[in-house]
């Protein structure tokens, strides 16, 4: 059977739409993360008790995340009801919109206690944003993907997540480094009013892709569930469960992006907000790379292998680097920051968008990964601000920490030793708990 000449760069299309598409929307996402932990308790709390300005501050950074398992119950709802496509151009539009309001907020000196509260409702509607992009761009990149080869193209979601990661961190370097009047005055603002732009040219790229073969042809042939969501609980519950468990691994990209940023840049460290912005940056940079590596050695040996080298390895990692910041040393720091975050961390995060979607069906592949990387997520993001209550009055205590993120890489580990191995089964039969007879699956495939 010949194949469309279309549908042969559609895979590349996906690829390229969910890349850009995650990085410029996780631009808007992170830039909060790094003027959480550097502005924000400056302009928005009580500058009085800066321990407490700090701690609120990096509170509201995690509100984003309890408002995500909300967003992706509905996000989720709709993308396998509508569409991937539909559900991918709405959040980059919410994300932009409310990233540029908070570029517009009013100060704590000029509102009061007005300030923080505006802070809050538009970090919940980034929030809601980022519950359903993850899962689209997902569902859409492996639902174009060559079977062989779901594991290279998901990784692209990823990658570009990194790629905003970068992103951010590089435009906050030349604010950062802008005299502490002028910064916190209106330097602070740039990034965030910078996402119109993030908006509009996200927007003209993910509109132009077409919806997947999979999804029309569920459509198509069956139809969509009416109530994906209790298909799910009747269906996928422990896959749920264990994607759940699993995307407790971003805890360690959240500790080590906002607390062992706010923890260097203390008065019990004193590192330059600019220099650890860069070991920062240089970390996502090495990522770029190291993400698309595991993710197709994951399509050659399987996903758990990879998955498991990343969490376990994430888990004593995290130790090395934080008690690396606790010594002063910026080298060494710089060295072992890329070394966690940049090429161990990336194991875990280059695989999991092909591991957690391909234990779904079609059918209810964007809700079920919506909702369980979501929930997971919410922990991941309050893992900063518990972190922030453990480390001490002085917030000098590293070790605590690092016991702690190495405890929620924990059940991640339970997670993928307790999930099948999903790299070598046929798009279509994914999510299915007994294989099709090989002239029903070729009849399927044709």
């Amino acid at each position: 059977m010949s194949v469309p000449a279309d549908a042969v760069g559609q895979p590349k299309k996906a690829a390229t739409a969910a890349w850009i598409g995650s990085a410029l929307e996780y631009y808007d996402f992170f830039i909060y993360g790094s003027a959480a932990a550097l502005i924000f308790p400056e302009i928005f709390f009580d500058k009085s008790d800066p321990a407490t300005a700090t701690l609120l501050s990096l509170a509201t950074f995690g509100v984003a995340y309890a408002a995500r398992p909300i967003g992706a119950l509905f996000l989720g709802h709709f993308g396998d009801k509508v569409g991937r496509k539909k559900i991918m151009v709405f959040t980059l539009i919410l994300m932009g919109l409310s990233t540029f309001l908070i570029g517009c907020l009013p100060t704590r000196d000029q509102v009061g206690t007005l300030a923080p509260v505006l802070l809050v409702l538009c970090r919940v509607l980034q929030g809601i944003s980022a519950a359903g992009e993850q899962a689209s761009a997902n569902s859409m990149t492996l639902e174009h993907a060559p079977p062989n080869r779901r594991g290279f193209f998901t990784s692209f979601t990823l990658s570009g997540t990194q790629g905003g990661q970068l992103l951010a961190t590089l435009a906050f370097i030349p604010i950062a480094a802008l005299p502490e009047d002028q910064l916190l005055s209106w330097g602070w603002r740039i990034p965030f009013f910078l996402s119109i732009a993030v908006a509009v040219v996200g927007y003209v790229i993910r509109r132009k892709l077409e919806e997947t073969p999979a999804f029309e042809q569920q459509t198509a042939s069956e139809g969509v569930v009416k109530m994906p969501l209790a298909f799910l609980a009747r269906n996928h519950w422990a896959d749920v469960l264990r994607v759940i468990a699993g995307a407790l691994i971003a805890s360690v990209s959240t500790i080590f992006t906002v607390w062992a940023l706010a923890y260097a840049t203390s008065d019990s460290v004193g590192m330059s907000r600019s220099s650890m912005l860069w070991v920062g940056a240089l970390a996502n940079l090495v990522a770029l790379g190291a993400i698309p590596v595991w993710a197709t050695l994951s399509d050659r040996i399987g996903r758990r292998p990879v998955f498991l080298i990343g969490a376990a390895g994430s888990a004593v990692m995290m130790f090395v680097y934080l008690w690396a910041i606790s010594t002063g040393n910026y080298p060494l720091t710089l060295v072992l920051g890329i070394v966690t975050f940049g090429v161990v961390y990336s194991a875990a995060n280059g695989v999991w968008p092909a591991f957690y979607g391909e234990m779904f069906s079609t059918r209810v592949r964007l809700s079920g990964m919506a909702i369980g990387t979501q929930i997971g997520f919410a922990v991941a993001g309050f893992a900063v601000t518990f972190a922030a209550q453990i480390a001490g009055p002085d917030g000098s205590d590293w070790s605590a920490v690092a016991f702690f993120t190495a405890a929620l890489c924990v059940p991640p580990v339970i997670a993928v030793l307790t999930a099948r191995e999903t790299h070598s089964i046929p798009t279509e039969q994914l999510g299915e708990r007994t294989p099709k007879p090989t002239a029903e699956r070729a009849a399927v495939t044709a």
